[in-house]
């Protein structure tokens, strides 16, 4: 009979060690590891990719856990682990949904292919399939723009935070909400008029990057629409040539005879959407262009531009420009 309360005694201890080591001694992850748990994963399946990617040293002392404790629920994300902890500090941080999140830039006047490329370097996925969101998911927007072809010019410029378990389509759909969120504080959302304001505003938005010449940049496009002239915006041109993947980092003759409805070039009055996506102050400015008549303008080699209401004018300006940057060389 002693030798078996001692041996009771020795198992009790046995598992108690266990438990100790198991449970409540914390686990160097050695360095950082990010740890994917994916939607729909058992707390079995959980318990075991944490102990595979060396997070916690037992799955079975983690279900033990969450069995016995039993409250919450274990949410799916991409954690990272870089300091020691133990298992109930892990299961923890999974019931809170403590995910790590992901930031995306993107700056004014990225288009949707600069915006997918930032989000696949941010390893939230293929930049292939934001694409593919950006081109097909017109529900999002439909409601304030029915002539949109894509979401171009309204996956609005910020600074997002994202988890891996964010989709492509997830993603784009808060760069339109930001939008929605903006053109209400500014006035825009509603009007009938939002598709030419944000071409408009995209062509402007890539022309220039100084806030205070955007007025007037603008109030050059209208009026050249206005006199029925070609707006012949280089922006679209490029666009034109992203579209058909011939764009070679400059604009070439060729490019500016290239026939596509972006080119305005070729074609008279605005392209057929948004070029780019234009922030705050490019909105405004197609919402409320400078009232001048100027129908000209050429960059001064210093990060403006010299606006001219003449031809005769403009080719002094652009003949001032030259000089200048050859004056550089």
């Amino acid at each position: 009979m002693r030798t078996f309360f001692k041996l009771i005694a020795l198992a009790v201890i046995a598992l108690s060690l266990w438990v100790y080591w198991a449970v409540f001694l914390p686990v160097n992850p050695g360095g950082t590891k990010f740890v994917m748990l994916r939607p729909g994963w058992s707390a079995r399946h959980i318990a075991q990719t944490l102990q595979r990617e060396g997070v916690v040293r037992s799955a079975t002392a983690f279900l033990m856990v969450q069995y016995a404790v039993g409250k919450g629920t274990l949410k799916a994300g991409e954690y990272k682990f870089e300091d020691p902890a133990n298992t109930l500090q892990v299961r923890d941080r999974i019931l809170r949904g403590d995910v790590f999140a992901r930031t995306v830039v993107v700056p004014e006047g990225y288009n949707l292919y600069d915006i997918a490329a930032v989000v696949e370097q941010a390893g939230l996925g293929p930049a292939a399939d934001f694409v593919i969101a950006a081109n097909g998911d017109l529900f999002l927007l439909r409601d304030i723009d029915p002539q949109a072809k894509s979401l171009e010019g309204y996956l609005f410029p910020d600074t997002y935070q994202f988890t891996r378990i964010d989709s492509a389509h997830d993603i784009a759909a808060a760069m339109v909400h930001r939008f929605r969120q903006t053109a209400q504080k500014i006035g825009l959302l509603g009007r009938p008029d939002i598709h030419p304001i944000v071409t408009m505003a995209s062509i402007v938005e890539k022309e220039t990057s100084a806030p205070e010449e955007r007025p007037r940049v603008a109030s050059v496009y209208y009026n050249r629409l206005d006199r029925n002239m070609l707006l012949a915006a280089d922006p679209t041109v490029i666009y034109a040539a992203l579209l058909a993947g011939r764009y070679r980092g400059t604009i070439y003759q060729s490019d500016l005879q290239f026939d596509s409805p972006y080119n305005t070039y070729k074609y008279p009055g605005l392209p057929p959407g948004p070029i780019a996506n234009p922030g705050v102050a490019s909105l405004q400015a197609a919402m409320n262009p400078a009232q001048t008549d100027f129908l000209y303008f050429v960059s001064d080699n210093n990060g403006h531009h010299r606006f001219a209401q003449s031809a005769a004018e403009h080719d002094k300006n652009v003949a001032a420009y030259r000089k200048a940057v050859a004056e550089q060389r």
